[in-house]
């Protein structure tokens, strides 16, 4: 649509305008009162555009904010195919998507219509407008005449038949410049609703935009201290602060487990981290320097990442691994997949590394996902961790497996940890226990079970479920 956008401004108004003022020029050479008569049809295809310019436009936009609607609901319902199936609402989605269409339908039917509108009224005016000026043209030809009988006027000041002819032929010619420039202003409005939609996304506001930093830092001059002074955070939309007076210190190179119920703010105290969000109040340092002064891309790149939710991309189980690092050897990503006790399963498939995985990996079991996932964090070999329930798919036995290689990767690394196993925090260098958005305890996992209930009462409920 930006392409016919472009070409409708650039090749044919111009064209139609250059050919429009020709024959013009024609028509006042022959006859410059048959001219002025059909003057009267500029005004009324003025009149006509501008009121339905106003309307065909905001009509587009809405077809096409209804369309993305539409997609966005069938995307979301292939991607919870298997829940759609086991409520057995497929019906419901099925009957959703129906009305969605409908409703779609009607509105092109409606803008349809409207197009066609100007299409119907140039097919009326066209003759009516022809048959005018052949009425007015004939009458002045017999009018010219019966001066030219008595000698009121010359030869040369005449209108003959063959001039009322060419007069007429030219101004048909007049109308193909005219349709031209009416088809170009439909064109441009539905390209124009496009190009807003496309500006509307524009001004949305970006990371680059909220982080102006230009200072670069790379894993060789970063120590990876994190300090958070008086940190506080809403969510945009929400004056509900998520997270309030967060103070604490990550030194280099230390773990700092994050404890506590679900929805204390665990996963968003570690999206500030990643610097996903900005805080509403106070900052964020990393090595002394403010986050917001740093470049984010090359802070990014200090970063690696396992989320509970695992993101896998379509493609191999090699291609997923090498993500966490350009140009990465089948050695390298060997080596990560032995560290996260993925090796194992890979090879018993068939193609090996190479195995297709699908979609957000498909065909691989929540388990091995999760295990890709490690890897991949592995093969990063990341400045600052975290690890958001990395090991909350895995059974005893997987999780077993891959705790040495957990340590491993949490050696001389600043991370940060969410879990509510005690096998994974309990070697923790800092534990913060969090209770609706605050730091209510903080210290070692043996200062904690000697002076803080919350902390205490999790690792009994843990250990010791029956009590």
């Amino acid at each position: 649509n930006i392409g016919d956008l472009v070409f409708g401004l650039c090749y044919n108004p111009w064209r139609a305008i250059i050919q429009l003022f020709g024959i013009l020029i024609i028509l006042l050479v022959v006859d410059w009162r048959m001219l002025l008569g059909s003057f009267i049809l500029f005004p009324i295809v003025f009149f006509t555009h501008r009121t339905w310019i106003s309307r065909i436009r905001p009509m587009w936009r809405s077809i096409r904010g209804t369309r993305q609607y539409c997609d966005a609901m069938v995307t979301e319902s292939f991607a919870g195919a298997r829940v759609v199936r086991s409520f057995s609402r497929q019906h419901t989605e099925a009957t959703s998507w129906i009305r969605s269409n409908h409703l779609l339908v009607r509105k092109e039917l409606l803008a349809w219509w409207w197009s066609r509108g100007v299409d119907i009224s140039w097919s009326i005016l066209v003759p009516v407008a022809t048959g005018a000026l052949l009425w007015f043209g004939g009458w002045q030809v017999l009018h010219d005449r019966e001066l030219l009988a008595t000698g009121a006027i010359t030869q040369s000041q005449a209108i003959t038949a063959g001039d009322l002819v060419m007069f007429l032929t030219y101004l048909a010619m007049l109308m193909g410049p005219l349709a031209t420039l009416a088809e170009s202003a439909t064109q441009l409005q539905n390209s124009l609703a496009a190009l807003d939609r496309i500006l509307d996304l524009y001004e949305e506001p970006t990371e680059q935009d909220e982080h102006q930093g230009g200072k670069i830092v790379t894993a060789a001059s970063t120590l990876g201290e994190i300090n958070f002074n008086d940190v506080s955070f809403s969510y945009p939309g929400n004056d509900t602060d998520v997270l309030h007076n967060i103070s604490f210190t990550a030194s280099a190179g230390n773990t700092v487990a994050l404890v506590g119920p679900s929805g204390s703010g665990k996963t968003t105290l570690c999206n500030l981290v990643a610097a996903f969000y900005k805080p509403s109040n106070g900052d964020i340092k990393l090595d002394g320097s403010p986050l917001q002064d740093i470049d984010l891309h090359a802070y990014r790149t200090l970063l690696g990442i396992v989320e509970q939710d695992i993101f896998l991309f379509e493609g191999t189980i090699a291609s997923n691994i090498a993500y966490g690092k350009r140009g990465a050897t089948q050695e390298e990503i060997e080596l990560a997949a032995n560290q996260a006790a993925a090796h194992e399963f890979i090879t018993e498939f068939g193609s090996g590394y190479e195995t297709e995985i699908g979609e957000r990996g498909v065909k691989l079991s929540g388990g091995q996902r999760q295990r890709i996932a490690i890897a991949r964090a592995l093969l990063a070999d990341p400045r600052i961790l975290i690890l958001d329930e990395a090991t909350s798919n895995l059974d005893t036995q997987s999780e077993r497996l891959i705790q040495h290689s957990l340590s491993t990767l949490l050696k001389n690394r600043t991370s940060f940890v969410i879990a509510h196993r005690l096998s994974t925090i309990r070697d923790a260098d800092k534990i913060l226990v969090l209770d609706k958005g605050q730091i209510v305890e903080s210290g070692t996992h043996e200062e904690l079970m000697a002076r803080s209930e919350h902390y205490h009462d999790m690792v009994v409920l843990q250990t010791h479920p029956q009590n």
